[in-house]
């Protein structure tokens, strides 16, 4: 009994060797399949330009497709909690915002997913400044050329301006909102399911203004259906140098609400997995043709590491709690 036991033992371990190296082989094959990268908002919008930038560089750099799936709602919280509850394999990944990753979560008295703890992040692909922009038929009658003529207009006319945005809780709705707070004035908030139908709707003249993120609002404007004023960082954006920004145009000192844009995969996908994607993401941004292309759409690349995204995704969370708070912002 004992020489079987003996003998056993090495054919055991044998064994087990046999049945763990398909299951390690299997993992080193990631991708064998194609990817998706789900966008919580409708196509068209930056968080769309930005995923269809990376797609083809991520499939160039592991040789299977990596599939755009728009899955719009409730201010990204759709797509974003469709990601949270995917299995961790790295075969579903997000483009999350700021809105989906630290506003919601202030915003939104009841989340579907824990932004901290149901992710795991990848990297920061962009951040970008938004734009205020005016339907240039409703600027010229209301006799609105700069920022301060539009703080003029608001305060005499309280409530007569409809304020579009991509969503509740994007970042496009929260520049609204602190720029209200700030100036003491009041529009009707009208959130869409994604920054590219509210732009339709406001370039045909349905609602008054918007500060869309500037990728996506950049077009319209220099094909002058869109009449911009400012925007909304804290410096002026390379992309539209001539537009002053919203602080020193309004003298509203500390108004800063910029965007951005990242890789996110659900929590507990493995941490080689997200290191490859981080690093093949970061030398696509990195490349001259990614990052020319990005800068002229007024959106600065990123590349950061997990750990870096995770940081700022942590800080960015509680700036925009305070926001929410004193702007008292809710989901309407």
């Amino acid at each position: 009994m004992r020489r079987r036991t003996v003998l056993a033992a090495p054919l055991a371990a044998a064994w087990a060797l046999q049945v763990s190296r398909p299951a390690r082989a299997q993992q080193g094959a990631w991708p064998n399949r194609p990817v998706r990268i789900v966008v919580p908002f409708a196509a068209g919008g930056t968080t769309d330009i930005l995923a269809r930038a990376m797609a083809p560089e991520l499939q160039r750099a592991f040789g299977q497709p990596f599939v755009v799936d728009n899955r719009p709602g409730a201010g990204g919280n759709v797509g974003a909690d469709a990601v949270a509850k995917s299995a961790p394999d790295g075969y579903t990944l997000l483009m999350g915002t700021v809105g989906t990753q630290a506003i919601n979560p202030s915003l939104y008295p009841k989340m579907p997913y824990d932004a901290a703890r149901d992710f795991a992040p990848i990297t920061l692909v962009a951040g970008v400044p938004n734009v205020l922009v005016l339907n240039p038929a409703r600027a010229e009658a209301m006799k609105v050329a700069t920022v301060p003529d539009l703080i003029r207009y608001a305060r005499a006319n309280p409530g007569r301006l409809n304020m579009a945005s991509s969503g509740n809780g994007t970042s496009i709705h929260l520049a609204g909102e602190l720029f209200k707070t700030m100036t003491g004035t009041f529009m009707v908030h009208f959130p869409y399911r994604g920054s590219s139908p509210a732009l339709m709707d406001l370039v045909a003249g349905n609602v008054d203004l918007m500060f869309d993120n500037l990728p996506s609002a950049l077009q319209q404007i220099r094909a002058g259906r869109l009449k911009a004023l400012a925007v909304t960082s804290a410096e002026r954006s390379s992309a539209v140098p001539e537009l002053p920004t919203i602080a020193e145009a309004a003298g509203l000192k500390g108004y800063e609400a910029s965007s951005w844009f990242g890789l996110l995969a659900p929590a507990g996908t493995p941490a080689e997995l997200v290191g490859r994607i981080q690093q093949e993401s970061a030398r696509a941004l990195a490349s001259p043709a990614v990052k020319e292309r990005l800068l002229a759409q007024g959106a600065i690349p990123g590349g950061n590491t997990p750990a870096e995204f995770g940081a700022l995704i942590a800080a960015e969370t509680r700036k925009w709690a305070e926001v929410v708070k004193v702007s008292g912002a809710k989901v309407d």
